[in-house]
């Protein structure tokens, strides 16, 4: 015989019958465990009134399901004090039992809109949403880790009015630890200033953003800043492109040229390394710059080096940023003096491999996110969302 238990998946109830009505199925229930008083937990009792509580159900596939509970009004003779029966399961004054809430939080956490969901459930879309929101809220509840050892720092932009948010990544463990509006020290000090657990943090890794560097070196003192090679590759190449449009803008609006100029050395085939060499041939001067460029890039591209390589490494960075202080070429010294300021982070990549990429894959699912909610106006509910579904 199957146990009430499996149909109505809640421990300590006894179905007294099921019928159809109008479509949905209903099942008159009753609770067969122990009541206590919720104030003092005596078991002296005395029963004042009797009703039946309709409540909402996991559906049957497309049907609906309603149980029709009996509830009794007690007073416990140890206290005084009136209650309604609580049961497990359910909330006191909620409509639904918990794992009906719970499945429909999980459809539309599934992709499901809320009109369509409380269409399909009979329940509005408004009651769809303050039921995620209460799972969300339970979820992050559940989920309260110490600051992660290895910090991804990143922005991404959350709207037009509130401008952009912070994101903080556990770069270990792949998942997102916080979200701060804001990016600026002001609109983030107040933050780092209350964050629990920041003497856990060994190494952060972050883009050449000095603000990001600053909080760091303020509030992670024993941590080490490690610069990310996707953002250092992109400067360089930046001013690259930006001194070659100096030197011929022509040639820099040709985009054939463009795709094999951002290009390095060893993703190009032999016909089109021709065509580079050729183009090249005839500006020895930018000849001279591009090799330097990806001879700096091959450099900065070094990963898993010991100590003892690192140091034998050093010396060419830095003389390669003396070069470019010494260019004469406006973007060139511009880039060197970059690079002169950031050359502690810039090392470091060589012997630490975390890198942002992490965090930049989680701004891809918040934007997903914020299209299908078809964006946000409430920062906290965002923030909530984001801590739960990218974890």
């Amino acid at each position: 015989m199957i146990s009430t238990e499996a149909v109505l998946g809640l421990p300590g109830y006894q179905i007294t019958g099921i019928e159809e009505r109008a479509g949905q199925v209903w099942i008159a229930a009753r609770y067969e465990g122990a009541v206590v008083c919720p104030h003092c937990h005596g078991t002296h009792l005395r029963r004042k009134d009797r009703k039946i509580r309709k409540l909402r159900h996991e559906s049957w596939g497309t049907r609906h399901v309603v149980i029709a509970l009996e509830t009794n009004k007690w007073r416990c003779r140890d206290c005084e004090r009136y209650f309604w029966q609580r049961f497990p399961g359910i909330l006191p004054r909620r409509r639904a039992t918990e794992p009906f809430r719970r499945s429909v939080s999980l459809k539309h956490w599934d992709g499901i809109s809320r009109s369509r969901l409380g269409k399909r459930e009979g329940i509005g879309s408004a009651t769809v949403e303050r039921w995620f929101q209460d799972f969300l809220q339970l979820r992050a509840g559940e989920r309260r880790a110490p600051c992660p050892q290895a910090l991804g720092i990143d922005e991404h932009f959350f709207s037009r009015r509130q401008g952009y948010a912070t994101t903080l990544c556990d770069l270990k463990n792949h998942t997102v630890y916080d979200v701060v509006l804001g990016r600026s020290e002001a609109s983030l000090e107040a933050y780092f200033l209350s964050l629990e657990g920041k003497h856990l943090v060994r190494v952060v890794c972050m883009d050449l953003a000095s603000n990001y560097r600053a909080l760091v070196r303020k509030h992670f003192p024993h941590a080490l800043i490690v610069a990310d090679r996707f953002h250092v590759i992109r400067l360089i190449n930046y001013h690259f492109l930006r001194c070659w449009r100096d030197l011929d803008q022509g040639g820099s609006q040709n985009r054939g040229l463009l795709s094999l100029m951002r290009r390095h050395r060893h993703h190009l085939r032999p016909d089109q390394s021709q065509k580079l060499a050729a183009y090249l041939a005839d500006y020895p001067v930018l000849d001279l710059i591009y090799r330097f460029k990806q001879r700096l890039c091959y450099l900065l591209l070094k990963k898993h080096r010991t100590r003892k390589q690192c140091q034998v490494l050093i010396p060419r960075l830095l003389r390669a940023v003396y070069q470019l202080q010494q260019a004469g070429l406006t973007h060139l010294v511009q880039l060197g003096r970059t690079l002169q300021s950031w050359s502690q982070e810039i090392a470091a990549m060589w012997r630490f491999t975390r890198n942002n990429g992490i965090t930049e894959g989680f701004h891809t699912k918040m934007e997903l996110l914020q299209r299908q909610a078809y964006g946000f106006r409430n920062f906290q509910n965002y923030r909530l969302r984001v801590k739960v579904l990218c974890s």
